[in-house]
């Protein structure tokens, strides 16, 4: 499938525009979500995979034989089953000096039969291949490789023509280059190329505006950080940069807080757990680092992990958040499309300590009882409310948090906005609502499309307004209507939006705020989580000041 070749394009039609950041949106309230993505189509959940960076660097032992061996490692551990699927190089494939056609050329020593067919053995193992170059002159390595600065489109072309499906793109020597215009003529080289490329923009978050607050729009991941290093203080930091970002993370962007360091040897197995589990719980890419032929049986299982792959490959996409953090002792919860909230205990310090939570702090609806599931020891138990666990030094504990029964959703028509009628004794709550505003510079040069009439300023200011409750699984129907405050009347465009468990059940399309109220209909039947927003999609309309009065919910 040929992909669009603009902006414009891409960012066609009102679901396009808004539903990666909804999604982001239905599950992380009190913050606002990034710029409008850049909708290709892929990433819908992080990238599974491999990088050789962490174990082979540049030396001898990055070759073709190597990752042969890890393609076909994939295959025959089960890893490729449980949902890895990237095979990517990293830096040194190539030779020093492009050839008198001015591309690049893999190094004879190291791949002698080159990168297609590289691809080609990777791709026949039901795999995907990856490559790497920077954003400018040279790559990252002393040696010098050539970079892909002034040679996007070429550079582009020629991966394609490898079949390459991923591309990490570095940050080195990039003369000064604005950022955003060097990351975005590759992402439009990779556009006109017309072949589906994940896009890992790896600025490790150095300059301004930082890479996360621009990333969307522009590629499907971005490095948050620094390269991380096989021990605890270097991973744990990441996951402290982390820690404040959840809001630009949706299905389509992602934060990346590097590869993984599993089976490399620098921690262990309690660390590496950690290292695993906070990396799905952050909804980051899961690239294993290490040398997968070689890797134990301990570390394989803590990367086949099936039940703390599904967090990270949850479709609703939700990045965890902290619920509470003191003295070392950290706990995050996660929410989850079917309802369920991921609750991961860590302990930072350096002895065994208890880490708790309630089901009420976590945002957990009411019921009579919750049942736990511990996703490393597989145990399952029930607790009235308290959610706690004896936490090994540099450990993490997770659990996958299910409501049993609870006061379902009275039966008749509510009106969303009126609290007492919402609350969770009653089965109707917590309802939880957001007047979230993030603003960009206006008139940055691009331009947003909705129903076939193209707008200035469409990353320009940005605004997004939202309501969400648990449902109880009885509700039916919802009829909202919601009233825009038009500041300008000028190039104003909002889209209204409902989703019933992470996914979109109704859409108003682009209307002005001059049009009046905006109103739709869905059904909701069987949902246990609702979300209602509205998205200001152009320059002009004020969608901090929704009004949701008229939002209704019909439960039978």
């Amino acid at each position: 499938m040929r992909l669009p070749t603009t902006l414009s394009a891409l960012l066609t039609g009102a679901a396009t525009v808004v539903a990666s950041t909804v999604v982001s949106l239905g599950v992380q309230l009190a913050n606002p979500a990034p710029a409008l993505a850049w909708e290709n189509g892929l990433a819908r959940t992080p990238p599974m995979g491999f990088n050789n960076w962490n174990f082979t660097h540049c030396e001898s032992i990055f070759n073709e034989t190597t990752i042969k061996r890890v393609a076909d490692a994939f295959v025959s551990s089960g890893l490729r089953d449980v949902g890895y699927q990237y095979v990517n190089i990293d830096d040194c494939w190539a030779l020093p000096q492009r050839n008198a056609q001015g591309n690049l050329v893999a190094d004879p020593a190291r791949f002698p039969s080159g990168m297609k067919a590289l691809g080609d053995y990777i791709h026949a193992r039901g795999l995907k291949f990856g490559i790497y170059t920077s954003a400018g002159t040279k790559t990252c390595n002393t040696a010098g490789f050539p970079g892909a600065l002034g040679h996007e489109q070429q550079d582009a072309n020629l991966f394609a023509s490898f079949g390459v499906d991923y591309l990490k793109y570095d940050n080195c020597n990039n003369q000064g280059v604005d950022a955003i215009q060097r990351y975005t003529a590759m992402r439009d080289a990779l556009i006109n190329t017309g072949r589906p490329i994940v896009y890992s923009i790896t600025e490790w978050g150095r300059t301004e505006p930082k890479v996360w607050t621009w990333g969307a729009p522009v590629g499907n991941l971005w490095r948050t950080t620094g390269d991380i290093s096989d021990n605890w203080s270097s991973m744990i930091s990441r996951v402290h940069t982390n820690d404040d970002l959840a809001q630009y993370a949706g299905p389509g962007h992602w934060n990346d807080p590097d590869m993984l360091e599993v089976g490399n040897g620098g921690m262990t197995a309690t660390e590496y757990r950690t290292h695993f589990s906070l990396w799905a719980m952050m909804s980051a890419p899961l690239l294993i680092g290490s040398n997968v032929p070689n890797l134990s049986t301990t570390n394989l299982d803590i990367l086949r992990n099936t039940d703390i792959i599904a967090l990270d490959q949850d479709p609703l996409g939700h990045q965890a958040t902290i619920v509470s953090s003191s003295g070392g002792l950290v706990v995050y919860r996660k929410a989850l499309s079917n309802g369920d909230i991921a609750v991961a205990l860590l302990n930072e310090t350096g002895s065994t300590a208890t880490v708790s939570t309630t089901a009420s702090a976590i945002g957990m609806p009411g019921g009579s009882s919750y049942t736990l599931k511990d996703l490393w020891s597989k145990a399952t138990r029930t607790t009235s409310g308290t959610i706690s666990s004896s936490v090994p030094s540099h450990g993490t504990v997770v659990y996958r948090v299910t409501r049993n029964g609870g006061t379902p959703p009275a039966a008749g028509t509510r009106q969303l906005s009126d609290q007492t009628s919402l609350s969770s004794t009653n089965g109707w709550g917590p309802i939880e609502k957001d007047r979230s505003v993030n603003t960009r510079t206006a008139g940055d040069g691009r331009t947003l499309t909705i129903g076939g009439t193209t707008y200035a300023k469409g990353l320009g200011a940005h605004a997004q307004s939202t309501i969400t409750y648990h449902l109880g699984g009885r509700c039916s129907t919802v009829v909202a209507d919601v009233g825009i405050d038009d500041e300008t009347g000028t190039n104003g465009r909002a889209v209204f939006q409902i989703w019933r468990d992470g996914a979109k059940v109704a859409d108003s399309g682009g209307r002005t705020g001059s049009q009046g109220p905006l109103r739709i209909t869905a059904d909701v039947s069987g949902g246990n989580r609702l979300l209602l927003a509205v998205i200001d999609g152009g320059d002009g309309i004020n969608s901090d000041h929704a009004d949701w009065a008229n939002a209704q919910v019909t439960c039978s």
